[in-house]
């Protein structure tokens, strides 16, 4: 079993994060755009090629955020996942200048119904995964401190 590598952008323009919008069985759900690592990319590269297939965007990558390990077997998506094991980097990112319109891009996430700004103030009532990152995510935008490591979270 392989553990794979995956780099996230998390792109905050107006008090707004971008996310990538899916629907299961339950409703919406958001995901933060990105994906995983090619052999021989390094993970700015992945990060991207997987921005502009996904939200139609060039990004301008800044620090690390946050690094999440997800072990599907220890979540509540175990029962497909319980062979997964990533390993997430979550970058800060900007949109370029350039780009022409944000939305689904020509490789889109398996699933992605869309792409969605949503309100930094109202995280908590998103199903966004990590559900974990939401908390850490409003702690950034408000200047406070916070671990980059966070362990085995969804």
């Amino acid at each position: 079993m392989n553990i794979r590598n995956s780099a996230k952008a998390i792109i905050i323009q107006d008090k707004q994060l971008l996310a990538i919008k899916k629907l299961d069985k339950d409703g919406y759900y958001f995901i933060l755009p990105g994906g995983g690592q090619e052999h021989g990319e390094t993970l700015h590269q992945t990060l991207k090629r997987e921005c502009i297939e996904e939200i139609n965007a060039g990004v301008e990558i800044d620090n690390l955020l946050f690094i999440r390990e997800y072990i599907g077997k220890n979540h509540e998506h175990f029962e497909f996942d319980s062979e997964l094991h990533q390993v997430e980097y979550m970058f800060l990112c900007d949109i370029k200048d350039s780009i022409k319109e944000i939305g689904n891009g020509a490789v889109p996430d398996e699933g992605q119904i869309g792409v969605e700004w949503l309100p930094i103030a109202d995280l908590m009532n998103y199903r966004l995964y990590p559900q974990a990152i939401r908390e850490k995510i409003i702690a950034c935008t408000l200047g406070k401190e916070f671990p980059v490591y966070l362990g085995d979270i969804n």
